[in-house]
């Protein structure tokens, strides 16, 4: 009796198309309310929430069974607070990276490694980067960037599934302090957990949760590497989306940090809102079913580059 019951469990399950190791728009969802909650109260460096989310970070990359560099997930750094024109200089916060990685099989590609990020971050209650007349109010940042820090999560914890087919390694980083200008993408390339010569490609996410009904996906840095633009459109176009791919265009988050130390990067948006930095920018907006294809879409290109041979090198963009 037992036994049929435990087949008639595994039958449910896989008819209904669920597994721990696929991209769900469930877990998508999920990972975004609690990022822009209310507790949360929009993710500012330093403090409580701060270090909330990075436990929270942590803890799902150590159920993916990312490992570890120097024995912890989290690269610690000091951020300087932007501060209102004429406003005094605030003290320094702590803060952190959130950093994991898989190791490639290939004896020789396994030194070579692509980043995959997203800056966990937003603008706490506002401040000089908003663009609110209302002051000392939540901004949630559920596109910004509560919705990469989850297609991250969700990406990596398909790719730990197909970890058996990697070549390269890859790094997954959620930065910190982003809003901040760039400081935990900047503190990571002046302090590398590995050498930056090993460092091929850095694809970054930075709101991806907001597809049109034209399926538009923005990105930039796709001529920093070979065949990208033409690799990304078609990969795009095949999975029924809309890519406004640039060969340079290199501009406006992390993936910057890289590609200034002559590094391949590919920035990846699905396009500016009314909501940016603003308190309105919640959940109830985010295109659950399209940050869904956008995840499964960069997925794909990085087992492209990752799982096989795919020729990187670093091609310097005007």
């Amino acid at each position: 009796m037992k036994t049929t019951f435990l087949i008639i469990l595994v039958t449910i399950f896989c008819f209904s198309g669920y597994s721990q190791s696929e991209i769900t728009e469930k877990e998508i969802k999920d990972h975004i309310l609690f990022l822009a909650s209310e507790k949360n109260a929009g993710r500012y460096p330093g403090g409580k929430a701060n270090k909330r989310v990075v436990k929270y970070l942590e803890k799902d990359f150590k159920k993916q069974g990312l490992l570890l560099f120097e024995k912890k997930y989290h690269q610690n750094f000091k951020a300087r607070l932007r501060v209102e024109k004429g406003e005094q200089e605030k003290p320094l916060v702590n803060t952190s990276n959130v950093v994991g990685y898989l190791e490639g099989n290939d004896p020789i590609l396994k030194n070579e490694y692509i980043i995959l990020g997203a800056h966990y971050d937003h603008l706490g209650m506002g401040g000089p980067s908003s663009k609110s007349d209302k002051k000392n109010t939540i901004h949630y940042g559920a596109d910004d960037n509560a919705s990469g820090t989850a297609a991250l999560l969700e990406i990596a914890e398909k790719l730990a599934a197909h970890k058996n087919e990697l070549k390269r390694s890859v790094i997954f980083i959620a930065f910190g302090a982003e809003e901040q200008g760039l400081l935990g993408s900047n503190y990571f390339v002046e302090n590398p957990l590995v050498p930056l010569s090993q460092i091929k490609l850095m694809i970054n996410m930075d709101m991806v949760g907001r597809l049109n009904e034209q399926n538009h996906v923005y990105m930039g840095g796709a001529g920093t590497f070979p065949g990208g633009v033409a690799f990304m459109q078609n990969l795009g176009e095949s999975l029924g989306l809309s890519p406004i791919v640039h060969a340079g265009s290199v501009g406006g988050s992390d993936h910057v940090s890289f590609y200034a130390k002559d590094l391949s990067v590919l920035g990846l948006h699905t396009g500016g809102h009314p909501q940016y930095h603003m308190p309105e920018d919640t959940v109830d907006l985010i295109n659950i079913p399209g940050e869904k294809k956008v995840s499964d879409y960069i997925y794909k290109a990085l087992m492209e580059f990752a799982a096989t041979d795919y020729k990187m090198e670093f091609i310097k963009q005007d």
